[in-house]
């Protein structure tokens, strides 16, 4: 029993990392009273832009060894100007933010395509991303060792600092007070003297940041190419911030279990103890959990209450 944890583990936190970071761009995003279903198509964009950076770099400069941050710094500029879309359109014409974002969505999967197949010859971008290691001194810890710090990236301690910083930042400074507040009750934010729309737009702006740096992750650590899908992680982020009652902490416990139940189901094969199971319930596993998990919370899920709504600073 204790080989099989040991096995999943590692897995399950190198797959949870990417949902982590897009759930968190939710989390500012829908904190600041705007919806972003559009978190699936930000990622694809992030998953693009990273893998095509990497692809130009490395005909240009061969052996760059900061050909894989670069990456990762294109796919957050990408997330970030590809989510003013969605920003102008709820913020601006006051569209709906649902159809906004599932437009985003419809969008990015062809475009980026069309994009790869232009500019590379081919809908697929493959590349050599960030290799796996165990932290020195700490993966020998007994327990924690083998759990944490084995088989670990760079980019797993990088979202975790990412995540103490936006805990930090929504909760212990004036900037995350002004944020909530435009969630919460924009109007009396605005008597304040706080700008709601410029506040909505930078909480915009944060979360396709986060979205496109989440697609690229899952590009340059476990799945090792551009296909033009991220496998429904953006919808299943969106329910991890649900899930997690829009709190950092919460957000993480939540796309933790995620993580788990998915890394369940795509590793049940090898692992001898769960391949008894039959493979087409350990697959449908994660999903059904995420709307059972939906389900029992959504009558105690404490959402931003003006999140969802378009704000006219004329009305009272």
């Amino acid at each position: 029993m204790w080989t099989t944890i040991t096995q999943i583990t590692p897995y399950a936190i190198i797959f949870t990392i990417p949902l982590l970071i897009t759930a968190l761009g939710g989390l500012f995003s829908e904190r600041s009273g705007v919806v972003n279903i559009g978190l699936e198509g930000l990622m694809i964009i992030g998953a693009f832009s990273g893998a095509f950076v990497i692809f130009k770099v490395n005909e240009m400069w061969p052996d760059n060894p900061y050909v894989l941050w670069l990456g990762i710094l294109g796919a957050l500029v990408a997330g970030a100007l590809f989510s003013l879309l969605h920003a102008f359109a709820s913020i601006n014409l006051s569209a709906d933010q649902v159809i906004s974002g599932t437009a985003i969505n419809m969008i990015a999967g062809a475009l980026t395509i069309f994009l790869a197949r232009n500019m590379t010859g081919s809908g697929n971008i493959e590349l050599t991303g960030f290799q796996p290691y165990n932290v020195p001194y700490l993966s020998d810890i007994p327990v924690i060792g083998p759990l944490l710090f084995t088989k670990t990236y760079d980019t797993t301690w990088l979202i975790l600092l990412v995540l103490a910083v936006s805990a930090y930042i929504l909760y212990l400074t004036p900037f995350g007070l002004r944020l909530r507040a435009c969630g919460e009750h924009p109007h009396a934010a605005e008597a304040a003297g706080v700008n709601v729309q410029r506040m909505r737009y930078i909480a915009v702006i944060i979360s396709g940041a986060f979205a496109g740096l989440g697609g690229a992750i899952i590009t340059l650590t476990y799945a090792g190419q551009f296909t033009g899908s991220v496998s429904g992680l953006g919808f299943l982020a969106l329910a991890a911030l649900i899930f997690g009652q829009w709190r950092p902490l919460g957000i993480l416990g939540a796309t933790l279990f995620f993580g788990i139940a998915s890394t369940v189901a795509n590793v049940s094969q090898v692992i001898p103890e769960l391949a008894v199971i039959p493979p087409v319930i350990l697959k449908v596993f994660p999903y059904v959990v995420t709307l059972i998990a939906l389900i029992v919370f959504s009558k105690t899920s404490r959402a931003p209450k003006a999140v969802g709504e378009p704000y006219d600073s004329g009305k009272r």
